[in-house]
């Protein structure tokens, strides 16, 4: 149908998907007098259902407060309209002038997981190319790094869900370990309705109220519980012992480590009762198809590597992985969460997911980019790092932001706030107001998801395309167009930047050729074909991959690995002065920093401020009631929220969404510590006390 059709006719509509999180589910957008409607389509990963979320994203396409023109901040501290002339001279004026004193890592960037493929991809390439600076990092080191180093220490690579969701249809028992589904991503419910659940959750979730088995371990203890259902698969005699001997390597010295931790001993520290422990590893073991699956609850810990790794060997000693039916899988949380991160956007990374101190990964990239690979910049830091030495005389003196909003986003957000407004250059591209656009020195209007073409890749690791509906409105750029127009004021030939999505995607797929993630055999044709492509997909002939691992994997003797991995506690515990713990995460009703889902009236109506959940006695101790509101004190900071008693809550621990600004933000107590292999902060663990809020109403 075409948007030229006339008054009366058919409607203007494309095939798309959601903006928001790793599931992608696939959608028809319509618009006829400037109004757009959104309807599910019967794309696989969600079967004609969406959440509220997806069913009110065109919302967001004209919200009031929408960025329409470059700002510039002026002397007097305001910011105020400029060209697009001034803005980007402004942009490379500054760049140019921090590097002329402080070098080229005077400068970095920081990117998001919501970014298209495209955008990715050529903003890696513009940190190493047009700013010449190492330090490039992005919001996804705070969604799924932990998991990302498991699985490839594990198997070789690491994808999401190396098989499809609807894979998921056939499970007899599922355990999620710390994954939210029915409130992060509703529609994949529906592949697990035949399953046994066995959730791993603090809370008593609106997942885990779907479960047979609900375990509930302190925060901070979910290492050890995994542990324990290890040895309770050894000891009862459930793994499947000729898979470890034909296809794995490493289960004894992994199993020297979990010999200590028998079911008992992890219950005294988690809180899980041992017989459940049991019982979880017998669901899954007499079980013909089974999956062990993981998300952020698992992840988010200075040991989430680890915690993730003792998730795997249990799935590894069942025999799940690369089993038709059966498997071992990491729940994405971005929307582009895969894809994201496997063109050069991570610190240490190249596109294809190769490694940035792989002399043939540089020899590679730099050919298709036409530099010379000793001009390439060696590994940055990863986002805590970058962000906490932003502006201090030992990090960065500027930093150019797409697709994130990191004072709402980032651990100890406070600190965050104090170095990006210490920072002598912020600039931010977005297409709405954000917290961190407030505190730029330059802030550049960009399109958003239904006025762009590109890809995005699923948590299955499928490649999907993003379709325009409508072009941005006047005076918007695309990040491309954004990209070549800074590179090219840097010094940069215009062609070594193109601006057309296909264009980008295909030297995307030359870049990742011979890669770990290859994508260099797909292209927007055939994707518009409507082929079903899943990486590796590495010649125009290939079918794609969308099983892993079924005959080998990707170590060069093809074997699995299990990992050593040993309990140790959270980075901070308990104290007379912070005696609780305080967990965060999401609600149905909000998506990351909340600067998309806050702006669509019906999300806000519905959840226009953060619920402290609380077990009604710790609140009774506290002086708190239902409706009040609570301050929670870190030793970084205090945040406000509505108090919510919880019968099923763990009376240590308290509950906050991190969706909020301002003095509601959750991580103005959260702990920075991070995970020493993924650099994962500790967003799921930090000791506070709770209070009335005097003051606030």
């Amino acid at each position: 149908m075409s948007p030229s059709s006339p008054p009366g006719g058919p409607l203007p509509a494309v095939h798309t998907h959601c903006p928001y999180c790793a599931l992608q589910c696939g959608t028809i957008l319509s618009e006829r007098d400037g109004a757009v409607t959104v309807e599910p389509s019967d794309f696989p990963v969600n079967q004609g259902a969406l959440c509220r979320k997806g069913w009110t994203a065109p919302a967001l396409l004209d919200a009031p407060d929408r960025l329409r023109h470059p700002l510039v901040r002026r002397a007097d501290g305001v910011l105020r309209p400029a060209s697009w002339d001034e803005a980007l001279d402004t942009v490379t004026d500054r760049v140019r002038a921090l590097q002329a004193v402080h070098g080229r890592d005077a400068v970095a960037v920081f990117g998001g997981g919501g970014l298209t493929n495209e955008k990715a991809y050529l903003l890696g390439k513009f940190a190493r190319v047009a700013v010449g600076t190492s330090l490039i990092d992005y919001n996804g080191r705070f969604c799924m790094s932990a998991a990302a180093v498991a699985g490839t220490a594990a198997f070789g690579t690491d994808r999401g869900l190396p098989f499809p969701v609807t894979d998921l249809g056939g499970a007899q028992a599922v355990l999620l370990a710390g994954a939210n589904i029915a409130e992060t991503m509703p529609p994949l419910l529906r592949h697990l309705d035949r399953a046994e659940l066995i959730v791993v959750d603090p809370r008593r979730s609106r997942t885990a109220d779907r479960a047979k088995l609900h375990l509930s371990p302190r925060p901070g203890t979910d290492l050890a519980l995994a542990l324990g259902l290890l040895h309770a698969a050894v000891t009862e005699g459930l793994c499947d012992d000729s898979y470890i001997a034909e296809r794995t390597g490493g289960f004894d010295a992994a199993w020297r480590h979990a010999a200590a931790w028998w079911p008992e001993r992890a219950e005294e520290v988690s809180g899980v009762p041992a017989r459940l422990q049991r019982e979880a590893v017998r669901i899954l073991a007499r079980a013909r198809h089974a999956y062990v699956l993981t998300g952020r609850g698992a992840e988010q810990h200075s040991k989430g590597a680890d915690t993730v790794a003792a998730y795997i060997n249990l799935a590894l000693a069942l025999g799940l992985p690369g089993r038709a039916g059966s498997g071992y899988g990491c729940l994405t949380g971005q929307g582009n969460g895969q894809g994201g991160r496997e063109h050069g956007q991570k610190a240490d990374q190249l596109p294809g997911y190769r490694r940035i101190d792989d002399p043939d990964a540089r020899a590679h990239v730099a050919a298709v980019w036409g530099v010379d690979p000793r001009s390439l910049p060696g590994p940055g830091r990863p986002a805590v790092e970058l962000l906490q030495s932003l502006g201090t005389g030992q990090g960065p003196r500027g930093l150019l932001v797409f697709g994130s909003n990191p004072a709402v986003s980032a651990p100890h957000s406070a600190l965050v706030g104090e170095r990006l407004a210490a920072a002598d250059l912020l600039v931010v591209a977005d297409f709405v107001p954000s917290e961190t656009t407030h505190l730029a020195d330059v802030v550049l209007p960009v399109a958003q998801w239904a006025e762009e073409e590109g890809t995005m890749t699923n948590l299955e690791g499928r490649l999907l395309r993003r379709r325009a509906l409508r072009p941005p409105p006047p005076g918007v750029r695309t990040d491309l167009e954004v990209l070549r127009d800074l590179a090219v004021r840097l010094g940069q030939p215009p062609g070594r930047f193109p601006v057309e999505p296909r264009e980008v995607f295909d030297e995307l797929g030359r870049a990742s050729r011979g890669g770990p993630a290859d994508y260099s055999g797909i292209s927007h044709r055939r994707l518009d074909a409507q082929e079903t492509l899943h990486w590796p997909c590495p010649t125009d002939e290939h079918p794609g991959t969308p099983r892993l691992f079924l005959h080998r994997f990707a170590h060069p003797d093809g074997r699995a690995r299990f990992a050593p991995v040993e309990h140790r506690d959270a980075a901070e515990s308990p104290s007379a002065r912070y005696p609780l713990i305080a967990t965060t995460g999401r609600t149905l009703a909000h998506y990351q920093s909340g600067a998309q889902t806050r702006r669509v009236p019906e999300l806000n109506a519905g959840v226009p401020e953060p619920v402290l959940e609380i077990h009604p006695d710790t609140a009774a101790r506290a002086r708190l009631a239902d409706g009040m509101l609570a301050r929670i004190s870190s030793a970084r900071g205090s945040a406000v929220a509505r108090v919510r008693t919880v019968d099923s809550l763990r009376a240590d621990t308290v509950f906050l969404p991190f969706h909020f600004p301002g003095a509601y933000r959750a991580n103005l107590i959260t702990n920075p510590a991070t995970d020493p292999r993924s650099g994962m902060p500790e967003f799921k663990v930090a000791a506070v006390r709770v209070e009335p809020a005097t003051g606030w109403t």
